[in-house]
C-alpha cells in the first residue's frame, strides 16, 4: 500500500492495485487447488513418480468486482485438473453476476450499466451478456411469486403502480403489489401482478384467490385506497376480513379539491372526522364541515368522504393502537417508491415479463435482504399485536 501510495498507482483497470490483488489472490487459490487435486504441493519431490504432475499455465481472463483480470492457470499433465474457484468455460465470477443485477435494479438501463462498468472497472459488456445475467433470475421469480405463505396475517396492504409496457403499442399497466404484516410485524412483499389496462373485481378476484391459493386462510384487515372492485373481491375470498380506505388516501384526496391557501385549515377539520372516537362522533364531525363555509365552498370534498364512508368507517371501530397501524398504506407506498425508482429511467418494457424481472430484482435487492431487519418491523407494533389479540381473539392465535 505505501509503495502503491508512493507511486501513485491507479485503484482498478489493468495494473490497478484492486486488480493485481485480485489477480494474486486468485491465482494463489488455484494452485492450492492443484496442490489438492495432485495431493502434494509445487516442487516437491514427493510427486515424482505419482502418475500426474503439474504442466504450466494457461491465460484466461475472468471479469471480476475488481474489472478484467487476466490469470494464469495451472494445468496437469492428464488433463483432469477442474478448478472450482474459476470453474471452466467461467468468464464471469459470481460476485459480477451479482453487480450487473442489483444496477439493473437500482433502475439503469442496459446502457447504462455497459457505460458504468466501462467507466468504473473498465470492462467492455455486450447487451446479450447483461440480458443473459438478468433472466437467470426468471425461474427464481417464478418460484418467489408461488412461494407458500403463513395461514393468517393481521394487516396486507394493497396498492398499484402504474408502467408502460408495450403490447403492440405502449400502454400503460398496473402493477398491483400486495405487502403482508406477519406475526412479528415484519414487512413480506406477498406478490407483484401485471393487470389489464383497467382495474376491476374480476383482476383483483384472480389476485387475491393467488394468495389464498399460496396458504392465506384468514386476513384480518386489508389496507387500500379504494381500488375499484377491490372490497367485493376481499370479502369474496376472506369473508371476515375488513376492509380499510387508507385515511391518507382520502385526506390527500379532499386536498386536491382547495386552494393550497386553505390547507392549513382544511387539515385539522378532516383529522377532527377521521380522530373521532366512535362512529357517531364522525358523523357529527362530517355534517359540521359540510355546514361550515370549507365546506359549502368545496362540496366535492364533502362527496368524497360520504362516498368512502362504509370502507372509512371500520377504522373507528379499532382500538387506538391498531388505527396507528392501519392509518394509511405508507408501509406498502415506501415500497412502491423504491420500486418506481427501478422503472422510471427505462421509458417503457418490451413484455410483461420485463417488467415483473426489474421489479423483482428491486424487492429482492432492496427489501427481501432486510426483512427480519429491525428497522422493517411496523411502527408501534407491539402494542397493535396485544390489540390484536384483544380484539381479534377467535382469530389472532400467539405462540
Amino acid at each position: 500500500m505505501d509503495r502503491a501510495d508512493a507511486s501513485g498507482a491507479a485503484l482498478l483497470g489493468e495494473g490497478g492495485l484492486l486488480t493485481e490483488v485480485t489477480r494474486a489472490v486468485l491465482e494463489r487459490a488455484l494452485e492450492a487447488e492443484m496442490s489438492g487435486h495432485l495431493g502434494y504441493e509445487k516442487h516437491d519431490p514427493g510427486g515424482r513418480g505419482s502418475g500426474n504432475s503439474r504442466n504450466g499455465t494457461s491465460p484466461k481472463t475472468v471479469l471480476t468486482d475488481a474489472g478484467a483480470v487476466t490469470l494464469a492457470v495451472p494445468r496437469d499433465r492428464n488433463g483432469q485438473f477442474d478448478p472450482k474457484i474459476v470453474p471452466k468455460g467461467a468468464r464471469r465470477l459470481a460476485g459480477f453476476n451479482e453487480r450487473i443485477l442489483s444496477l439493473y435494479a437500482r433502475g439503469m438501463s442496459v446502457r447504462d450499466i455497459r457505460s458504468h462498468l466501462a467507466t468504473i472497472y473498465g470492462v467492455e459488456v455486450s447487451p446479450d451478456l447483461i440480458s443473459t445475467v438478468t433472466d437467470a433470475v426468471v425461474d427464481e421469480l417464478a418460484a418467489w411469486q408461488n412461494r407458500p405463505l403463513s395461514a393468517v396475517w393481521p394487516i396486507i396492504y394493497i396498492d398499484a403502480l402504474w408502467v408502460k409496457i408495450r403490447s403492440g403499442s405502449v400502454v400503460s399497466r398496473p402493477v398491483y403489489v400486495a405487502v403482508g404484516v406477519d406475526m412479528d410485524g415484519c414487512k413480506d412483499v406477498l406478490g407483484l401482478w401485471v393487470g389489464a389496462e383497467g382495474e376491476g373485481a374480476t383482476t383483483w378476484m384472480a389476485v387475491l384467490s393467488e394468495l389464498r391459493n399460496r396458504g392465506i386462510e384468514d386476513v384480518c384487515i386489508v389496507v387500500c385506497d379504494g381500488l375499484k372492485g377491490l372490497p367485493d373481491a376481499v370479502t369474496a375470498t376472506w369473508p371476515k376480513a375488513t376492509v380499510q380506505t387508507c385515511v391518507i388516501h382520502l385526506v390527500r384526496a379532499s386536498l386536491r379539491f382547495a386552494s393550497k391557501r386553505d390547507h392549513s385549515q382544511l387539515v385539522p377539520a378532516l383529522k377532527a372526522i377521521y380522530s373521532a372516537p366512535t362512529e357517531q362522533a364522525a358523523e357529527q364531525a362530517l355534517d359540521a364541515f359540510a355546514a361550515s363555509d370549507l365546506g359549502v365552498r368545496y362540496p366535492a370534498i364533502v362527496r368524497t368522504w360520504q362516498t368512502a364512508w362504509n370502507e372509512f368507517t371500520p377504522y373507528l371501530a379499532f382500538p387506538a393502537e391498531i388505527r396507528k397501524v392501519v392509518y394509511s398504506t405508507n408501509m406498502v407506498e415506501s415500497i412502491n417508491a423504491r420500486l418506481r425508482k427501478s422503472t422510471r429511467n427505462r421509458g417503457h418494457f418490451p413484455s410483461e415479463q420485463a417488467a415483473l424481472k426489474v421489479l423483482y430484482l428491486a424487492v429482492r435487492e432492496l427489501i427481501e435482504p432486510k426483512a427480519r431487519d429491525i428497522n422493517h418491523v411496523a411502527a408501534h407494533w407491539k402494542s397493535a399485536l396485544n390489540a390484536f389479540a384483544l380484539f381479534f381473539e377467535d382469530r389472532i392465535s400467539i405462540r
